[in-house]
This record gives C-alpha cells, sequence and structure tokens, in this order.
C-alpha cells in the first residue's frame, strides 16, 4: 500500500514537471529558444492570484491567466522578437537577461519574503481511494495535466493555427516560404506557453500556500532538464521526461535510507545523465532540435 502512495505522489509530481516542460517545449520547438524567463511567469501568475485575492474564485483564476498570457506575449515582443535572427548564445543571454530583470523588478515591488496565498484551499482535502490517503490536490493535479495533455494535440491538429503551428515546428523556414504568419505562430505558442505556466503556478501555489519573486527557479530547471532528457523540441518527449523525472524522485525518496536521503536529487541527476551517455539526442529526437530558425 505505501508503494501504491508512492505511485501516486510520481504520478502527481510528474504532471507537475509535465505542465512546466510542455510550456519551455512549446516555444523551443518553434523558435529554439529555451526560454528562462518561463519560471518569471510562474511568479506572475502566483502575484497575480495573490493581489487579486479579493475577486470571486472564478473570476480572480480567470484574470490571472490573461495576466500571465499578456506577460507572455509582452516578453516575446518587447525582449525575443527584436533578437529573433540572432545566434543561440545570444538567445540564451537574452532569456537569462529577461529572467533577472523580471525578478529584480519584482523584489523592488513586493519584496523577497514569501507571501501566504490561500488558492483553493480545498484542495488540500484528503480523499479515499481504495485505500489510499490521496490529497485532493493530487487527483486534481493529474486530472488538469490529463486535460492538457489531451486539448492541446487536439488544438495542434484541428485547428488552422495548431496546424500552422506544428508546421513551423517541424520546418519553420519551409514554413513561412508557404505563407505561414511567422509573427502570429510565434506570438501564439508564447500564448500557450504562458497559459500552461498560469495552470502550473496555480497548482504550485494551492500545494505550498506560498508566492516568492524565486519561485519559478525550481520548476524551470526540473522543465529544462526534462525537455533535455526527452529530447530538444519535442513536446512528447518533454512529457515523457517530465514523468521519469517525477518517477525517479519518488523511487529514490521511498528507496534511500533515510541518513542518504538528502541526497536524493544527486541520485535523479546521476541516473539521468546515464541516459543521455546513451541516448545524448533525448529519448524523442525531433526536427526541431536540429533546425535552426532565421
Amino acid at each position: 500500500m505505501e508503494y501504491l502512495q508512492y505511485g501516486v505522489d510520481a504520478l502527481s509530481l510528474g504532471s507537475l514537471y509535465a505542465l512546466f516542460a510542455l510550456g519551455v517545449a512549446m516555444v523551443f520547438s518553434i523558435v529554439r529558444l529555451i526560454n528562462f524567463a518561463h519560471g518569471e511567469l510562474l511568479m506572475i501568475g502566483g502575484f497575480s492570484l495573490l493581489f487579486l485575492s479579493g475577486l470571486p474564485t472564478v473570476f480572480r483564476i480567470a484574470a490571472s491567466a490573461g495576466i500571465v498570457i499578456v506577460a507572455a506575449l509582452a516578453m516575446e515582443r518587447i525582449a525575443f522578437r527584436p533578437v529573433r535572427g540572432a545566434r543561440d548564445e545570444t538567445l540564451l543571454v537574452t532569456s537569462f537577461a529577461v529572467s533577472y530583470l523580471l525578478q529584480s523588478i519584482a523584489i523592488v515591488a513586493v519584496g523577497a519574503t514569501p507571501r501566504s496565498v490561500g488558492v483553493l484551499p480545498k484542495l488540500a482535502t484528503p480523499v479515499d481511494v481504495g485505500g489510499l490517503s490521496v490529497p485532493l490536490l493530487d487527483i486534481v493535479s493529474i486530472s488538469l495535466t490529463a486535460i492538457c495533455l489531451i486539448a492541446l494535440p487536439l488544438f495542434l491538429k484541428r485547428t488552422s493555427m495548431g496546424v500552422q503551428i506544428r508546421a513551423a515546428a517541424e520546418n519553420f523556414r519551409m514554413a513561412r516560404c508557404l505563407g505561414v504568419p511567422a509573427n502570429r505562430v510565434i506570438a501564439a505558442a508564447f500564448a500557450i506557453s504562458g497559459l500552461l505556466a498560469f495552470v502550473g503556478s496555480l497548482l504550485l501555489t494551492s500545494q505550498t500556500g506560498l508566492v516568492s519573486t524565486g519561485m519559478g527557479t525550481g520548476p524551470v530547471f526540473a522543465a529544462f532538464v526534462a525537455t533535455i532528457l526527452g529530447g530538444m523540441g519535442s513536446m512528447a518527449g518533454a512529457v515523457a521526461g517530465a514523468y521519469i523525472l517525477g518517477g525517479l524522485t519518488m523511487v529514490f525518496q521511498a528507496a534511500l535510507p533515510l541518513e542518504v536521503r538528502s541526497y536524493r536529487d544527486a541520485f535523479v541527476f546521476g541516473i539521468l545523465v546515464l541516459v543521455l551517455v546513451f541516448r545524448p539526442n533525448g529519448l524523442i529526437q525531433s526536427a526541431a532540435g536540429r533546425q535552426r530558425v532565421v
């Protein structure tokens, strides 16, 4: 029964990582940009939920989601569009610069001290599932991620914009030659990335009950690792990498003796390094991982 509990925990943690990784992979698949400022979108979502706490829950969540999506679009338009044709190193430095800039602005505006925020407190209620005591938040996390994993492929396959995004992810140069509007497609990718960031932020703040200026640092690192493990540019690979990362974390949490459990993450990343030795391009290699946007 204890191992089943760890299995549920691994699935919940992997679902959270999958939301973070999908947002990162969505942008990388088109513009070949690792957006480290994705973590700051989580921060914006968390503080939006904090400052809009006086609104009814539905309007509070909807308004916060809108703020994060607008922030993602502004990030693309102001920071990344002017350097879109630059070298990979320039894009990477720009990504770091945007991340540190937003964190610095947030520290000046609201301070570095974590703040308590009440978001959907009923999600902490445990639910009995087949003899297991599972927090409702875990069920919601798994369900929301499943909805995103179903809705996103449907959007990409069944809508005109989705088809254009898929074409751009497969071969950006050819897509542009065929008349795909580059600016609109990239903006749509950033908007979807922002929406995924908000869903992850909502679950994260519900889980911890805290918001802080550095709350996105850990999640974006996990997303980066999951994206590399799954295969750069592959959204399916990012999801697979996220669940593997979550699963390994809980395996070592359960298997390691108490005195060495603090080194859990070292064991996890050691296994991931071994995987990448044999699969240096990740589990699923896509065309987006090999091409360069111009």
